[in-house]
């Protein structure tokens, strides 16, 4: 039997199947974090070089040479996303500066041509000596939606709202597993409060470890959300059963 406030697939974003199966009907919003590690260089070998010297979770971070095969993923998963909104509802996806323009591309293929704006995330570093702290642009979020009839494209500088919160402001990355593309509820909640109204339905096709739709049931929403990897779903199946409205 369904949950009737989310539901949790392990699932391919790239299948159209999955966002049937997921959505009882069309979402308020679509809320994404898709994976947009573009490494463009190569060690002298030509494997491809770990940025900063991390070593990075290989079954979780998926990594593309470069612009054109992430613009291929991303026509292989938006459009069904998309196809799965409600009349009057908007997509903000999180992304950096190498993966916007093929976002947008896509985006405006599927009729998603009005770009409403930018949520940036202002990443508040560790203090350093002298109590200063450091803020480093680390995400930006994309607010797209359909133009209505009549409505102006905007052209050029488009409205940039900011949110400052470090990466585990609340304790959740590290209660539900550390995923690399965890964000903070300080961060997610204000757009889902922007995007939607209490019992709406959001939608998440990269779940990771569920801070997407969790935010969402705090806030009174509903949510469906799919995730790729077997046992980050069962994960986040367990965290979503917790939540309690707020």
């Amino acid at each position: 039997m369904a949950h009737p406030r989310f539901r949790i697939l392990a699932a391919d974003a790239r299948s159209p199947e999955a966002y049937a199966r997921a959505l009882p009907e069309k979402a308020a919003a679509l809320i994404a974090d898709p994976p947009y590690c573009l490494l463009t260089r190569r060690r002298k070998g030509g494997e491809l070089r770990d940025p900063k010297g991390r070593k990075l979770d290989h079954e979780i971070v998926l990594r593309y040479d470069d612009v054109r095969a992430y613009r291929a993923f991303t026509q292989a998963w938006l459009p069904h996303a998309l196809a799965s909104l409600a009349d009057g509802a908007r997509a903000a996806i999180w992304t950096n500066f190498l993966g916007k323009q093929p976002i947008v591309d896509v985006a405006r293929g599927c009729g998603f041509g009005h770009l409403h704006g930018e949520y940036v995330w202002a990443k508040r570093t560790r203090e350093v000596q002298g109590g200063e702290q450091l803020l480093r642009v680390y995400e930006v979020a994309l607010i797209l939606g359909r133009a209505a009839p009549g409505e102006p494209a905007l052209d050029g500088q488009v409205p940039v709202r900011a949110v400052v919160a470090g990466y585990d402001d609340d304790g959740e990355a590290a209660a539900w597993g550390s995923h690399p593309h965890h964000k903070p509820f300080g961060v997610v909640e204000p757009l889902i409060r922007e995007l939607t109204r209490p019992g709406d339905w959001v939608l998440d096709p990269f779940a990771g470890s569920g801070s997407i739709p969790s935010a969402a049931l705090r806030l009174g929403r509903r949510a469906a959300a799919l995730e790729l990897r077997p046992e980050w779903a069962e994960r986040v199946r367990a965290r979503l059963a917790g939540v309690n409205p707020s």
